[in-house]
């Protein structure tokens, strides 16, 4: 790759009107920015990150903080994220804090100050002195999965998709329903398990159908975990009709416990998940379906539209959810 030096001197110019011209700074003519604009490109130049960032006060990194990568809604998320900002030239730093320790650690530390132009929060319910400690920063921040003051926020309503999920199953004649739920540790505070779990509640109390406590167990949002959870709901004395699974990879495992039983779905046991899962179709699983990529990408444009007006208002957004149903709930046999 040619440098800035080899550049000037095809270009007939000096290095500083290089950087002016490739920066779109004032101060060079309409003529000789096209010229060096050329010349850079046949010469294969670009103006290094790390450089433009000394010249206009960016870095052009946007921090993320994650609870998670391993799991199927966080890739999703971060890739709707990451292709609006990579075509705005932005690169993530990706701060992974799944247990207590960590999460401490970065809020104590705190490695993104001076480092970053924007923070992005996927699915963490900020205490409010973790909150208070992003706002010091004074950077653009962006929530995804609840609403949070000074943050541009993106979320979808938890509880009513879990309502939706509940109630389908209610509307079938179901009342032997059990829960798998995320069972997420309090240090993470997620905020989607507790309203659907509070869904769950409110939507068989609506309909005057006691809950079974046993029925209730976690599946720690993954496939394995969700197979776990219905082989201990299938050991209990009394054996419920139908499922609600918090996650699709949880409904995923469940469908795997039931078939080692040689249960079959529909005819001895429903089940609903919730996300919109891409392998949901295929199984033949019914869930309430959020737009997941969406989600990324529009907390990724709230914060590039902060960034290029440059003031503090911050926006919320609210994404839609849709129940879908398929065999798992109703027709012919999914397994």
């Amino acid at each position: 790759m040619a440098t800035i030096e080899e550049v000037a001197r095809a270009a007939g110019v000096s290095t500083a009107t290089v950087s002016r011209a490739l920066r779109e700074q004032s101060g060079v003519s309409e003529r000789t920015r096209q010229r060096v604009r050329t010349v850079a490109e046949e010469l294969d130049y670009s103006i290094s990150r790390s450089a433009s960032g000394l010249a206009t006060g960016r870095t052009r990194r946007i921090g993320v903080l994650v609870p998670y990568v391993s799991r199927w809604f966080f890739g999703q998320v971060l890739a709707g994220a990451e292709e609006v900002l990579r075509s705005a030239g932005y690169d993530l730093m990706l701060y992974v804090v799944g247990d207590r320790e960590g999460r401490e650690r970065f809020f104590r530390e705190l490695p993104v100050r001076r480092s970053v132009d924007a923070v992005l929060v996927l699915t963490l319910s900020l205490r409010e002195r973790e909150a208070d400690r992003l706002r010091e920063l004074g950077v653009p921040l962006g929530f995804v999965g609840g609403r949070m003051d000074g943050f541009n926020s993106v979320w979808i309503d938890d509880y009513g998709g879990g309502m939706l999920a509940v109630r389908h199953l209610l509307n079938q004649g179901h009342r032997d329903i059990a829960l798998i739920h995320g069972g997420a540790p309090d240090s993470l505070n997620l905020p989607a398990p507790h309203e659907r779990c509070t869904a769950f509640r409110d939507a068989m109390a609506e309909y005057g159908v006691p809950v079974r406590e046993s029925w209730l167990c976690t599946g720690d949002f993954s496939v394995s975990g969700g197979r776990r959870a219905m082989n201990r709901i299938l050991a209990d004395e009394l054996r419920p009709t139908a499922v609600f699974a918090m996650s699709d990879e949880m409904a995923f495992g469940a469908l795997h416990a039931l078939r080692d039983h040689k249960l079959s779905v529909p005819r001895e046991m429903v089940i609903v998940g919730f996300d919109g899962h891409e392998m949901a179709e295929c199984s033949g699983l019914s869930t309430v379906v959020q737009p997941v990529h969406e989600e990324g990408a529009a907390a990724a444009r709230l914060l590039l539209e902060q960034l290029e007006q440059g003031g503090a208002e911050t926006r919320d957004v609210v994404l839609p959810t849709e129940l879908v149903v398929r065999s798992s709930t109703t027709g012919h046999d999914s397994m």
